[in-house]
């Protein structure tokens, strides 16, 4: 308020104007001072007696020389006013006048300071990281981000464990409920398919419509059941028409299969199941071919040679270049998708096995060949077929007049597979397989496991079980199965071994059996094999040999002699001939 009622006056006139003023009331009291009361003597203690007994005599009092010594008191002075009318200016000018100051750094220089507090962001940090009693830092605490980044590499370095039980920690609630929806998101069009069992293609599944079914019924079954139709199969063998279907999704074939089933449409719904072929590579050539003096060949082929038998071979692609095979092939038929036929090692085996040309024996020389691709060599499993591809080649074999089909594959039990061995054998098929080569301890696989079919184990030159053969109650005879001399790709030849060598010799036997007898059923095929079989291990049919090992020859003779005369003939030293029953053997 004095500050401004001081700038309100216009300069130093009016400063004098008002010391006179205020000079004037105070020049008046001295006066009367002086004078002192009118009539007081000398004994009054404040003067008195006129100007001649008054004066300074007497109490304090307040005259002109207190007034003039009080006025300059009431008046601000210049240094007092010139800094009140600094700390009123306004804060622009503050900065002009800090040049002045500039030997006083610490009143001004205080805001630059605020920015080196960024430490406090260091040193909050430092608490929390236990391990942080690395001071080697230090060197690179002037630039913070340097500060910040081994705080941070620490926890990812390290501990990288700590920062993941935190999160969970601090939000367990909300976690569970984001994590659930992106396992479930990438279900729809999640591109790979659910859960499938051993043994079936995933996200694929096989089913026919019922004759009757209303027209339109298989694009509204594949709508509902979310399917994608992959092809569609008709088969004469057994009068069908199969549908291949393909889902994407997360459920399960066993799932899908009996969605299928619950339909009254269908009538029947089952999984692509995979077969593979069982063979196995030997790294040395034999010498000679012992096989061919095991079989008793050359006693048999003096009298038939398989010629005109048709066998089909399904398997994956022989090569037909080959100088062994060049005339044995007849036809070929390919039943996988598109996929380039290329010359496969266990195909061309099995070929040339059954009926190889040329230097190489086979076990039915002058057989009519056909080669079924069912299984391609580009799997990394190896050499795999599914339902489809052999369903298909059962079928075009049948269509081909085919008398002996040769399978020399394993997998698992498949509704639709034995429903064409049973077709097939009323027709007078004889079907041989191969009984697998998963060990003793393995299940029974399949087609060998189906009562239609002629199950066959291998052995060595010594007539020792093949160490990687099943066992089973359903066997029926053993052959030579381990280092066999066979035909190979590009016009060589190499070893192998597995109970699809003995199977093809088997086929190639049977089709030496139907040449020598046309009209044989396959039960009767059976029976004079089993009866004819030298017999292995214990005596009598075992689980592991069958009935014991095959004989060509023994078996051609086994179909004209009578039987009593054929058990007397055929034992050797060392050797037995067990009969055993035609009936097919139950499935384990």
């Amino acid at each position: 308020m004095r500050s401004a009622f001081v700038r309100s006056m216009g300069g130093w006139p009016c400063r004098v104007l008002t010391a006179a003023v205020l000079l004037f009331p105070g020049c008046l009291a001295a006066q009367a001072q002086m004078r002192g009361p009118a009539g007081s003597g000398s004994g009054s203690p404040y003067g008195g007696g006129g100007y001649g007994g008054g004066g300074y005599r007497g109490g304090p009092m307040i005259g002109l020389p207190g007034m003039i010594g009080v006025i300059p008191r009431m008046i601000p002075p210049p240094r007092q006013r010139v800094e009140e009318v600094e700390d009123e200016e306004p804060l622009p000018r503050r900065p002009v006048r800090q040049p002045d100051y500039e030997d006083e750094p610490p009143p001004y220089r205080p805001r630059p300071r605020p920015r080196p507090q960024a430490p406090p962001p260091v040193h909050r940090a430092e608490p929390v990281p236990t391990p942080r009693p690395r001071q080697a830092a230090p060197a690179r605490e002037p630039p913070p981000k340097v500060v910040q980044r081994p705080e941070r590499s620490k926890p990812i370095a390290a501990p990288a464990a700590k920062p993941q039980p935190s999160k969970p920690a601090l939000a367990k609630a909300p976690p569970p409920q984001r994590r659930q929806p992106p396992a479930l998101a990438p279900v729809p069009a999640a591109g790979s398919p659910g859960p499938a069992e051993p043994g079936e293609v995933p996200g694929e599944v096989l089913f026919a419509l019922k004759a009757d079914a209303p027209a339109g019924s298989l694009p509204e079954i594949l709508r509902r059941e979310r399917l994608g139709l992959v092809s569609t199969d008709t088969f004469t063998l057994v009068p069908m028409t199969l549908h291949r279907a393909r889902f994407k999704d997360r459920r399960s074939v066993t799932a899908v299969v009996a969605a299928l089933a619950r339909d009254p449409r269908v009538a029947s719904a089952q999984a692509n199941h995979v077969y593979g072929l069982v063979g196995q590579a030997v790294p040395a050539l034999a010498g000679a071919q012992y096989v061919v003096g095991k079989l008793r060949l050359k006693e048999a082929h003096a009298s038939v040679t398989g010629k005109d038998v048709t066998v089909a071979v399904i398997d994956s692609e022989p090569d037909g270049t080959h100088p062994a095979l060049r005339d044995a092939l007849s036809e070929r038929h390919d039943a996988l998708d598109g996929s380039k036929p290329m010359p496969h090692p266990h195909g061309t085996a099995i070929a040339g096995i059954v009926g190889a040309r040329a230097q190489l024996a086979s076990a039915a020389p002058e057989a009519r060949l056909l080669a079924v691709r069912a299984f391609s060599g580009e799997t990394r499993a190896g050499a795999q077929g599914t339902t489809l591809h052999v369903l298909r080649g059962l079928d075009w074999s049948e269509r081909k007049g085919a008398r002996v089909v040769n399978m020399s594959f394993a997998g698992p039990w498949d509704a639709a597979l034995s429903e064409f061995l049973a077709a097939g054998t009323g027709r007078g098929i004889v079907y041989v397989a191969a009984g697998g080569n998963a060990g003793p301890a393995s299940p029974p696989l399949f087609p060998a496991a189906d009562p239609n079919v002629i199950a066959v184990t291998a052995t060595d030159a010594e007539d020792r079980l093949f160490p990687a053969a099943n066992r089973g109650s359903h066997l029926c005879v053993a052959a030579p199965g381990v280092d066999i001399l066979v035909t190979a790709p590009n016009g060589g030849y190499g070893l192998l071994s597995g109970t699809s060598m003995a199977a093809a010799q088997v086929s190639g036997v049977v089709a030496l059996m139907l040449q020598a007898k046309p009209g044989l059923k396959p039960a009767e095929v059976r029976a004079a094999l089993t009866r004819s079989a030298r017999d292995l291990g214990p005596p009598g049919p075992d689980r592991e040999f069958g009935a014991g090992f095959a004989d060509a020859e023994g078996a051609v003779r086994a179909l004209t002699a009578p039987v009593a005369e054929t058990q007397q003939t055929l034992p050797a030293p060392g050797m037995s001939a067990t009969p055993v029953s035609a009936a097919a053997p139950a499935q384990p």
